[in-house]
């Protein structure tokens, strides 16, 4: 019998009980020190405190978007990478829809991750050296390509991979034109300021079924109506090349794709070195590392 290390990390977040309970956030949101030198100014750093997001029109340009593009459509087609436990398939088309541990699998994608317009964001705004706590490129092609749920990711990062706390990042960048109808992210402001804990246990191997269809860590309806109401929804669009940079805790989703034009992305979400995962506060083991990564190695 294996027995799991002990844990000494408070739980500040507790979630997967009984009920579905609100906790008010007791981490910061920008976690550098007022003035540090960075790619982001005073103004937009207080605007990503308040919302929880930002959006840039343009972080790569047309030309590495076309790289990017190129690299995304050759794993996805790749038939070797539709059998490999990182690619998750579209349960009707049977196409792959995501391949995590894209910045592991490829030096193309290995070297976004390093590139200063991306990576000293993410430092400035966890305020230390990162790593990559998760990777990966989405794809939405058109008609009929699944959407994913609200939900809020530091809620299934602290309950089934260990992280402690809310000091941890997003960014999606855009490798193909995100329009209104073609099932863009939606994020609701100002929601990343509460953790909603929700009402559940974790079943175990829930991330196999998790990345096809939700069902642990799933608001209820009543939670989402308050949070809408209170928040509001912003939906994000934009030209190939632009990034969302959004807060772990934020309430976001996005629709199903049922327009002709296709939807990708590559996400890549950042931890602070000093914000390692421990065991899992709501889960009965650990998530493959492809999911949720043990090699705390800061990205330089």
């Amino acid at each position: 019998m294996t027995i799991a290390p002990e844990r000494t990390t408070t739980d500040l977040y507790p979630t997967r009980g009984a009920t579905e309970v609100a906790t008010p956030r007791v981490d910061p949101v920008v976690w550098s020190a007022p003035g540090t030198p960075g790619p982001i100014s005073e103004n937009e750093l207080s605007s990503f405190d308040r919302d929880g997001f930002m959006a840039i029109d343009q972080l790569i340009t047309p030309d590495e978007v076309a790289v990017y593009r190129d690299e995304l459509n050759r794993l996805v087609t790749d038939p070797r990478m539709k059998d490999d436990e990182r690619s998750i398939v579209e349960p009707k088309s049977q196409k792959v829809r995501s391949v995590f541990e894209v910045h592991k699998i490829s030096e193309v994608f290995a070297g976004l991750v390093r590139d200063p317009r991306v990576l000293d964001r993410a430092r400035q705004i966890l305020g230390s050296d990162v790593y990559v706590h998760q990777s990966r490129i989405n794809v939405k092609p058109g008609f009929g390509a699944s959407g994913f749920y609200w939900h809020s990711d530091f809620e299934t990062w602290h309950a089934e991979d260990g992280l402690p706390n809310m000091r941890t990042v997003s960014v999606s960048i855009a490798l193909t034109e995100n329009y209104d109808t073609n099932g863009g992210l939606m994020i609701m402001p100002g929601s990343h300021k509460t953790f909603l804990g929700c009402a559940g246990e974790t079943p175990k191997d829930n991330y196999k079924r998790s990345l096809q269809m939700q069902d642990a860590g799933i608001p209820s309806d009543e939670a989402l109506s308050g949070f809408a109401e209170k928040h509001g929804i912003k939906l994000f669009t934009g030209k190939a090349g632009s990034a969302t940079w959004f807060d772990c805790n934020c309430m976001h989703g996005s629709g199903d794709n049922i327009t002709p034009f296709p939807r990708s992305n590559v996400f890549i979400v950042f931890n602070s070195v000093e914000n390692k995962a421990v065991e899992p506060f709501a889960a009965p083991i650990r998530r493959p590392e492809f999911l949720g990564a043990r090699d705390f190695t800061p990205v330089k």
